[in-house]
């Protein structure tokens, strides 16, 4: 009941937005998550060759984040662990562009609406999320600006379906990777 509950939340809120959702929000800025405390990200470490590290997904300074496939991994990552840590800020950061179109419609802000998805997320599961990891073998290269995350590439301790967590698709916009879908 509660993953029905969290699927529809976060597919509501997540996959509103079509890829022309994307190029509305064109004032995306990159994340400073609030998670973070000054932690800065290495120079596109790929996420594969790290293996048990997980560097931040977040861009020294004003430089632009990597727009390589282990920057968008990087940054789903990121939302993975905010998802699991609660930090709304991180979450609607980085979902910004599909939580606007939501929003657009109907939907209302993003930080009520997953403050409610936070609500429905077992403890197990948001465990899993604070050091899930994403398996490059499994994502979709759709252009260099555009990747997909299917929930089958997310590695977490804990199992999560479709109707748990959903497929998500990243664009970079604005020197970051975004949600957009």
């Amino acid at each position: 009941m509660v993953s029905v509950a969290v699927s529809a939340c976060v597919v509501l809120v997540a996959c509103a937005c079509g890829a022309d959702g994307a190029k509305e929000d064109t004032d995306a800025k990159p994340s400073r998550s609030s998670a973070s405390t000054g932690a800065k990200e290495p120079s596109a470490t790929p996420s594969a060759a790290a293996g048990t590290e997980s560097p931040s997904a977040e861009p020294a300074g004003d430089q632009p984040a990597p727009r390589t496939k282990e920057g968008a991994i990087q940054r789903y990552e990121q939302y993975l662990h905010a998802l699991g840590n609660e930090d709304i800020d991180t979450v609607c950061e980085v979902a910004r562009p599909a939580a606007k179109k939501a929003q657009d419609q109907g939907l209302g802000p993003c930080t009520s609406t997953y403050a409610a998805v936070f609500q429905m997320i077992s403890p197990a599961q948001k465990k899993a999320l604070k050091t899930a990891t994403v398996d490059p073998q499994r994502i979709a290269v759709r252009t260099p600006d555009k990747i997909e995350m299917p929930v089958e590439a997310v590695r977490p301790s804990a199992t999560f379906s479709e109707n748990d967590l959903g497929s998500y698709t990243l664009e970079y916009l604005k020197n970051d990777w975004y949600i957009t879908d």
